[in-house]
């Protein structure tokens, strides 16, 4: 049997900055705090999505291959969050499990995970990195004042391709844009953290549609390819489209140095903001 590919020391940094323990062989817990929640005040599903595979990760003891969530409920600030997890099948190289996420007795979440590893590699890339500036070399994201207190101020953003939100002035733009991002004292990518930056997706509508959108995720799901240790992390956003109130789209994360990461596609109902909440 294929040895295990060990689990990224940096996950022990993703549960730090989710603040979560472990409360029994199948079960953990955090608080639903200022730096884990949107502007709205309840629970960033990115958060979400990536407590359940700091949880599943710790459970099996393989790394995550491909992750979903769906989002039934919301979490507010300040409520307990209790993660169950549950490892369906464990195969030689592969365990199928599910988290179960809670918070106020009700499900709020539920994912669906892959998690092992195999031996079959290429080493020619299939897709290719866009030619955009080093993270020093990009504007920081300045954000609205909507979204002080929230998770937006313990991430470090910058803008590689796409327009700023002051930007943003009613005409239709391009659906692909790019974010460097890091979270400050992680300095190697894990399955976790990248999920919370695949969440990127869900505000990626204001692009090609030219007005600034408040996106909530109906689905987010993550599917992992090489963790290699990078400082920054660049989310390379491709919307698909937008109907009846609900949009589409994926991104590429990135290396630094070019190694595809992951990918990430996430459903999203989207709506146009009050020009007064910006």
């Amino acid at each position: 049997m294929t040895a295990e590919r060990p689990v990224t020391s940096a996950i022990v940094d993703a549960k730090s900055f989710l603040g979560m323990s472990r409360t029994s062989v199948d079960a953990w817990s955090f608080e639903v705090t200022e730096r884990l929640m949107t502007p709205g005040k309840f629970l960033f599903g990115g958060c979400g999505l990536a407590s359940g595979l700091v949880a599943l990760e710790e459970a099996s003891a393989r790394p995550t291959i491909w992750a979903t969530a769906q989002y039934l409920s919301y979490a507010p600030l300040g409520a307990q969050v209790t993660v169950k997890t549950d490892l369906a099948v464990v195969g030689n190289r592969v365990t199928q499990a599910r988290a179960t996420t809670y918070a106020e007795g009700r499900e709020i979440l539920t994912i669906n995970a892959a998690l092992g590893t195999g031996e079959l590699s290429s080493p020619t890339p299939w897709v290719t990195m866009p030619d955009v500036p080093a993270p020093e070399d990009c504007p920081p994201r300045v954000m609205p004042k909507r979204f002080d207190s929230s998770i937006f101020n313990h991430l470090e953003t910058r803008i590689a391709l796409g327009r700023s939100f002051s930007e943003i002035d009613g005409t239709p733009g391009s659906p692909v844009s790019a974010l460097w991002s890091r979270v400050p004292g992680h300095f190697d990518p894990s399955a976790a953290t990248l999920a919370i930056f695949g969440d990127y997706v869900a505000g990626g509508v204001t692009q090609p549609l030219g007005y600034n959108t408040m996106g909530r995720s109906l689905d987010n799901t993550i599917r992992i390819a090489s963790l290699v240790p990078t400082e920054w992390v660049l989310t390379e956003i491709h919307m698909h489209a937008l109907a009846g109130g609900f949009a589409q789209g994926t991104a590429f994360m990135w290396s630094r140095t070019g190694t595809l990461l992951a990918t990430a596609s996430q459903s999203i109902a989207a709506k146009i903001w009050d020009p007064s909440e910006l």
